[in-house]
C-alpha cells in the first residue's frame, strides 16, 4: 500500500502521517519525487488504516500494491533513482562504465589496468578478490590482499571501485576496501546476504540469478531495499538456455522491462552474458541502445596468457577504449550522458529512506 501526499504538504505533515503509520505496527518509507511525495506502506496494515488516511486533507491517494515487491516498484517510487558515489552519477541520463579483470592478480596488473580504464573514460574499476568459482579446483582469489591493492589502483586514478562479496560476514570488510558491492548470480537468492547489505548504506550492484524471473530479481532486490539500504543497482548478465555457443544468454529485453517495472538504475554485463570477446563489443553497444544505465565489462592487459580467469570474455585494453568511443556516439542518440569522474565528494545519495 502506498499513501500519495498532495503537492504543498509540509515536511511536518508528512512527518505526521508517518508517525500515524508506524504506531500501527507497520514500517513507513518515504520517497519523494518531482511532484508529490509517497509514503509506502511494508507489513500486514489494517484495512481501517487505508480509512483513516484517506481521511486525512494532506492525503491525496492510497493505493493498494499487488506486486510482491514494494520498494523497489515504480508504484512506489516514479522517478528513475540516481545513487551518486563520489561525484559520479549512476542511473537516470548517466551512463557509466565499470572495466578491469575478473580477479585481482597482482599489484602491478591492478594498477596498470586501472590506468588503462581511466584513460578511456570509464569510471569504475572491477576486480575479484574473492570469486565464487563453478569449479572447487578453480582459481578462487587473493582475498583482502586483493581489496587493498584495488582501493589503492583506485584512488591513484580517481577511480571508484567495485568488488563482489560472497558472504554476510565479509560484508564489512568489502566496504571497507571498495565503494559498490557486487552480489554474484548464485548469490542472487542469499538471503541471510541480502539483510545483511541492506543494513549498511554502501551501493550494491545486485546480478540477475542466471534462472531468474524478472519478479524473482526485483524480489532479491527488495530484501536489501526493505533493509534500509536505497543504493540498489540491478545487473542483466546473462541467463541460462538452451543455446551453448555462447556462456550465457544475454537477455536486452531485461533493461527496457526492468526501467518499466523498477525506478533502480539497470547495468549490463555484455562479458558474462555472452563469454565470447568477440561479443562483447556488439552487445555493449545493444545495450545502451536498448537504455542501460551502464555496462560493466571485464579488460585484462594479457587475457589469454596470464588471466587467472575469464580470459576468453576479457577484452584487450584497445577494444575497450575503442568500444567507449564507440558508446559516446551511442550515448548521445538515446539521450544519455557520458560522464567521467569529477572532484570527489564523500557522498551517497538516493531517494531518501525515513
Amino acid at each position: 500500500m502506498i499513501v500519495i501526499t498532495k503537492p504543498d504538504v509540509t515536511e511536518d505533515k508528512i512527518q505526521e502521517i508517518v508517525q500515524h503509520i508506524e504506531r500501527t505496527g507497520v514500517q513507513a518509507h518515504v520517497s519523494r519525487g518531482t511532484d508529490r511525495t509517497v509514503i509506502g506502506i511494508i507489513g500486514k496494515a489494517d484495512p481501517a488504516l487505508a480509512e483513516h488516511l484517506r481521511s486525512m486533507k494532506q492525503v491525496e491517494n492510497v493505493i493498494k500494491i499487488s506486486k510482491s515487491y514494494k520498494l523497489a516498484s515504480r508504484d512506489f517510487h516514479p522517478d528513475d533513482t540516481v545513487i551518486e558515489i563520489k561525484g559520479v552519477k549512476i542511473g537516470g541520463p548517466n551512463l557509466v562504465v565499470m572495466g578491469g579483470p575478473c580477479a585481482v592478480e597482482s599489484p602491478e596488473q591492478i594498477d596498470e589496468i586501472a590506468r588503462l580504464v581511466k584513460a578511456a573514460g570509464g569510471q569504475v574499476l572491477r576486480g575479484g578478490a574473492f570469486k565464487p568459482r563453478t569449479g572447487p579446483y578453480s582459481f578462487q582469489g587473493i582475498g583482502v590482499e586483493g581489496l587493498t591493492m584495488m582501493a589503492e589502483a583506485g584512488k591513484k586514478h580517481g577511480l571508484l571501485t567495485i568488488t563482489e562479496v560472497m558472504t554476510p560476514e565479509y560484508v564489512d570488510v568489502c566496504a571497507e576496501y571498495a565503494d559498490i558491492l557486487q552480489v554474484g548470480t548464485r548469490n542472487m537468492q542469499n538471503f541471510d546476504l541480502l539483510r545483511r547489505l541492506g543494513t549498511i548504506k554502501t551501493p550494491v550492484l545486485l546480478k540477475r540469478g542466471f534462472s531468474a524471473t524478472y519478479d524473482e530479481f526485483l524480489n532479491a532486490a527488495e530484501y536489501i531495499l526493505a533493509g534500509g539500504n536505497p543504493n540498489v543497482m540491478l545487473c542483466e548478465r546473462g541467463i541460462r538456455t538452451f543455446e551453448t555457443y555462447t556462456r550465457n544468454t544475454l537477455d536486452l529485453a531485461a533493461i527496457p522491462v526492468l526501467q518499466s517495472l523498477s525506478h533502480l538504475p539497470v547495468i549490463s554485463d555484455p562479458s558474462h552474458g555472452t563469454g565470447r570477446r568477440e561479443l562483447v563489443e556488439p552487445m555493449a553497444k545493444a545495450s545502451v541502445a536498448a537504455g542501460a544505465n551502464g555496462l560493466i565489462v571485464e579488460m585484462h592487459t594479457d587475457p589469454d596468457n596470464s588471466a587467472t580467469g575469464d580470459g576468453v570474455q576479457s577484452l584487450f585494453p584497445d577494444q575497450f577504449a575503442a568500444l567507449l568511443k564507440d558508446l559516446e556516439v551511442i550515448a548521445r542518440v538515446v539521450g544519455k550522458t557520458f560522464e567521467t569522474n569529477k572532484e570527489p565528494k564523500e557522498k551517497f545519495v538516493a531517494w531518501k529512506v525515513v
